[in-house]
């Protein structure tokens, strides 16, 4: 599943629910379930990782829908590397 195929699956099973709970309430649930997966990363089995994982991006994606972004288009902004010097690996300070 690429990311536009992943918003259109959010947007169809979530997009509605999702947008009555609002923007805020959104980050909320998107910040708790990047604590989970903090948790998962240092205690979880590789299942629950990728549990958690999946749960942030599918809230990272209702959130995009419902900001009116297209996650394809704005992860461009990584495509020739790091975004700050354009290079693959980042020769930043």
């Amino acid at each position: 599943m690429d990311l536009t195929q992943l918003q259109e699956v959010i947007e169809r099973t979530y997009g509605a629910r999702d947008r009555a709970r609002g923007v805020p309430s959104t980050v909320a649930w998107l910040a708790e379930e990047i604590g989970e997966l903090a948790q998962a990363v240092r205690k979880g089995s590789p299942d629950q990782q990728r549990h958690e994982f999946a749960d942030v991006l599918a809230w990272v994606a209702s959130l995009a829908n419902q900001m009116g972004i297209d996650l394809d288009e704005a992860i461009t902004r990584y495509a020739d590397g790091c975004p700050r010097c354009h290079t693959i690996p980042c020769s930043c300070p």
